[in-house]
């Protein structure tokens, strides 16, 4: 299907959005001073080990400590010798690592909400045909070179270039390319990796000694081997940058692209500024009138299907089925445009037909299938929900561009007036019994102040001669509903 990647860079922002037969698919940002932190290697120093979680936490320079569980750490680390073989089978962290020691790490989730980052002993390294696997004398092919014929002459290629420095995988952009090419890789990689055995050496703890591409650059190399029309650049200096990137590692992607330089913004062609900000919201509206709605926690991720106005031509149940099956497009696009990772629970409609459910199932397989994140599908529960899973290693859309309510603190609902008007009411009681004072103000916002002078104005002359004490209301126009103040005069 057709594709094109467009690049909007400005001195702060990097924004990246792909885009299918003219539909958003997905959109990534990197802000300036909020770089990911994915894939990037550190030497750390291990803060604290947890025998009873089985991991630790490292410092790597970083405002929150980083998590390092036992089962990522690799037996051809520094941190396992042969005589602790039997510890590492068993997961012992204790034998594993020791508080206060230098450990080389790399980052494999980039900190999420109130979690540090998730770390690995077990670094790579990436280029175009190759990931290079430091202390690993082993040999991959990537499951999606199918053909044996093809697999085994790869593997026999990059086995040559195996030594003490480490082993490799072959990238699915490998598949057709001669022995210069590979060779090329393998050395760029091997050098990339002393460079940063001698940083390790020469660096303190908590150091970075290797970074990430940024966003535009590490895009590019990610999408290779996918099949993109053109790729535009709305910034001179970036575009300048990419030419000389894609010459030295993804040639074929020269040809497309483009320095974009009309007036109309890059982000305009193809409606993707409003795209973004549909996709904040918690509805998604289908085209047979049904919609999803979609809430995102901490823990999960949960998607509802409801029919709405879709009625259908013949019965309930096939109204039922075809809203699921339009559904099961929906979700994959929004996964995708959302970056939603972690577990997440699909609330189909009810199907009473065992075939319908499948085919559903079916439907949903098929449109993850254009995926790039790793997704798996565990089917319906007894309770009638789709579970699935889908790798999560940067921050969703939503907690890129967002942040909790101030009023409601994340809730998604603030108290209504009435509410608030009672909690006034007790508050005013509370301060008189506690301290003596001739007579009391209240601050509270306009739909409350309104509420106690009007509808509950009663409730308020009942509390004055309870307490004998005058109580006045004021409205404080900057008030969000849930906040008042009550003032002894």
């Amino acid at each position: 299907m057709p594709a094109e990647l467009l690049i909007n860079v400005t001195p702060t922002e990097t924004r990246v959005a792909l885009v299918e037969t003219g539909i958003l698919q997905e959109i990534h940002i990197e802000r300036e001073a909020k770089r990911g932190i994915v894939g990037n290697i550190y030497k750390g120093k291990v803060s604290r080990v947890l025998p009873g979680m089985q991991a630790a936490f490292v410092d790597i320079g970083l405002d929150k400590a980083a998590f390092l569980h036992a089962s990522d750490i690799m037996p051809h680390t520094e941190c396992v010798d042969t005589q602790e073989q039997a510890n590492f089978q068993a997961g012992n962290i204790a034998a594993l690592v020791r508080q206060g020691q230098d450990i080389m790490v790399q980052v494999v989730k980039d900190p999420l909400g109130t979690k540090g980052a998730r770390l690995t002993t077990d670094i790579t390294l990436p280029s175009r045909y190759l990931v290079l696997m430091p202390g690993s004398s082993h040999v991959g092919v990537s499951q999606r070179i199918e053909g044996e014929e093809s697999r085994d002459h790869l593997k026999a290629l990059a086995s040559k270039y195996v030594d003490d420095l480490g082993g490799f995988i072959v990238r699915t952009a490998a598949e057709g390319v001669g022995e210069h090419e590979l060779s090329q890789d393998a050395a760029f990689l091997k050098r990339l990796w002393r460079k940063v055995l001698q940083r390790k050496e020469k660096y303190p703890s908590c150091s970075m000694l290797y970074e990430d591409l940024s966003l535009a650059p590490r895009t590019v190399r990610d999408f290779v081997g996918t099949q993109l029309d053109k790729i535009l650049v709305d910034s001179r200096a970036s575009y300048e940058e990419l030419i000389i990137f894609c010459q030295d590692y993804v040639p074929e992607f020269a040809p497309i692209l483009e320095y974009y330089c009309a007036d109309r913004p890059i982000f305009d062609l193809y409606d993707i500024e409003n795209e973004a900000q549909r996709a904040l919201k918690r509805r998604v509206d289908l085209k047979s009138g049904g919609y999803l709605i979609i809430d995102q926690t901490e823990a999960m991720t949960t998607i509802d299907i409801n029919t709405g106005a879709f009625v259908g031509h013949r019965n309930l149940e096939e109204t039922i089925f075809n809203t699921n099956v339009e559904a099961t497009q929906a979700i994959a696009r929004q996964l995708r445009l959302r970056n939603l990772g972690g577990i997440i629970i699909i609330d189909f409609i009810d199907m009473q037909q065992e075939e319908h459910r499948q085919r559903v199932l079916l439907s949903l397989e098929q449109a993850l299938a254009h995926d790039r994140a790793k997704t798996n599908i565990s089917g319906f529960s007894q309770l009638g929900l789709v579970e699935m899973t889908r790798k999560r290693t940067r921050e969703s859309l939503e907690h890129v561009l967002c942040e909790p309510c101030p009023a409601c603190h994340g809730r998604g609902s603030v108290k209504t007036a009435e509410t608030v008007c009672f909690e006034i009411l007790r508050e005013v009681l509370r301060i008189k019994k506690a301290y003596q004072a001739d007579h009391f103000i209240v601050y509270a916002s306009a739909p409350v102040a309104a509420l106690l002078t009007g509808e509950e104005s009663h409730s308020l002359a009942e509390l004055e001669v309870f307490m004998g004490k005058e109580v006045r209301v004021q409205t404080e126009t900057m008030y969000n509903q849930e906040q008042f103040d009550v003032v002894m005069m």
